[in-house]
């Protein structure tokens, strides 16, 4: 399952899950600024908690939105 960390607020993080919406991309967001267990599951995949982080299998991952790097990691 693609998911995606984001927080309130954040034009990057709505980029991101409004690209995959076009691309019927199913995802679940997970919010770090009101979840501290989805925050800390970001740490551990990143080191940090930058948003928006979208990973498909928890070890992959792609920063911010860029639209050529979360298309080779998804395989659209």
């Amino acid at each position: 399952m693609v998911k995606v960390y984001s927080i309130n607020d954040c034009p990057w993080c709505d980029k991101v899950k409004k690209y995959l919406k076009s691309k019927n991309v199913e995802f679940e967001e997970h919010n770090i600024e009101e979840n501290d267990a989805d925050r800390d599951a970001c740490y551990a995949l990143t080191g940090d908690t930058m948003v928006p982080i979208t990973t498909a299998n928890d070890k992959d991952y792609v920063l911010s939105f860029d639209k050529a790097k979360l298309d080779a990691m998804l395989g659209l």
